[in-house]
């Protein structure tokens, strides 16, 4: 408030501005703190990083600029790896912008990790996600599981110490880089593999987080998918639609799959996960492909809704789903889920396909 009152002093003063100041140029991560309703300083015109305006392209790195950073690097870096570790932001039609700090890092070291936690606006994100704003632990656990979601950023008061909602808190997350916002749509989402392992270390430090139940959970219903027990991953499923994670409107199979992706959070880490993965003769509900040559089998499931579990592992086999994975040697779990609109009950059935 001392700063603002010193920037009111030399910009509000309209004669004192005039006889002494040509042009001030002023940068920050936040916009000018909010006074009421308005900027507390009026005086000047904003670029922030939700409307930067004619300054869109130089908010970060574009396409030319990281062709020209590998052909001058001496690492094996390649285009499409910066632009899945670093890629995702978008401004004013201004697309794709890349992280400038962490490709530079990467050229720098020749590895590929998150150089994100090594500035200061790592440092504050337990405490950000943490808040106990109503929506707020459900709106992260979809942004980690990958959705989109809505946040309303015009009641963000340009603070990182006065929050009213959780759409306060997802704004200030916005302007700090952490997630990627589209001004037309007014979604944001987590926009690239470098911020995701952010959120993930949230789930592996579960005992600092509020996802601590959830991320439980999910372990357990892993464990028992891996057993290929159907009949307990199916309670596990039930205990998680009842939660606060599940949608308000349980109604149809997406929302089915809304909860199956929350199911499996925990996979996040060790699996891709794919959806929709056209196999020939149809579409996979959701494919998870371990990485790194892990020893885990890869998962295939197909929901249902007021059907069978019996019938999903019928339509994985009919449409020969494991065609897609041709090029993947390791065993396949095939899971068939079925919600009955009657019972109000999951049911589940696996099967292991053995590539031996």
């Amino acid at each position: 408030m001392a700063y603002l009152n010193l920037l009111r002093s030399l910009f509000k003063n309209g004669n004192f501005t005039s006889r002494s100041v040509a042009a001030a140029y002023m940068t920050g991560i936040l916009p000018i703190k909010k006074d009421g309703t308005e900027s507390a300083v009026s005086d000047f015109d904003e670029f922030t990083i939700i409307n930067p305006g004619r300054f869109a392209e130089y908010t970060g790195f574009n396409e030319d600029d990281i062709e020209k950073v590998c052909q001058k690097s001496k690492t094996n870096i390649s285009e499409d790896e910066l632009r899945e570790w670093y890629d995702g932001y978008s401004f004013d039609g201004v697309n794709p912008i890349y992280n400038p700090y962490s490709v530079m890092q990467a050229i720098e070291m020749g590895r590929l990790e998150s150089y994100w936690r090594k500035t200061t606006a790592a440092e504050t994100l337990f405490t950000y996600i943490n808040m106990d704003f109503k929506g707020l632990q459900e709106d992260i656990a979809r942004l980690i599981a990958g959705e989109y979601i809505h946040v309303d950023i015009n009641t963000f008061n340009n603070d990182v110490e006065n929050f009213n909602s959780k759409d306060d808190v997802l704004t200030l997350l916005i302007h700090l880089g952490y997630l990627a916002y589209d001004y037309n749509t007014q979604m944001v989402r987590i926009p690239n593999k470098e911020v995701r392992t952010e959120f993930e270390s949230l789930l592996k430090n579960e005992s600092r987080s509020k996802l601590a139940d959830l991320v439980k959970k999910s372990e357990n219903l892993f464990k028992e998918t891996l057993e290929e027990n159907g009949n307990a991953v199916a309670r596990v499923i039930d205990n998680i639609r009842c939660s606060e994670y599940a949608p308000t409107f349980y109604n149809n199979e997406q929302a089915l799959r809304y909860v199956i992706k929350f199911a499996y959070i925990c996979c996040i880490d060790s699996y891709q996960k794919v959806e929709e993965l056209p196999s020939g003769k149809g579409v996979a509900d959701v494919v998870y492909l371990p990485k790194n040559d892990s020893n885990l089998p890869a998962m295939i499931v197909e929901l249902k809704w007021n059907k069978t579990e019996i019938a999903a592992i019928h339509q994985i086999k009919d449409k020969n789903y494991p065609a897609i994975l041709k090029d993947y040697y390791g065993d396949i779990l095939l899971v068939g889920v079925n919600y009955d609109e009657t019972t109000k009950e999951h049911s589940c059935v696996i099967e292991r396909l053995s590539r031996e």
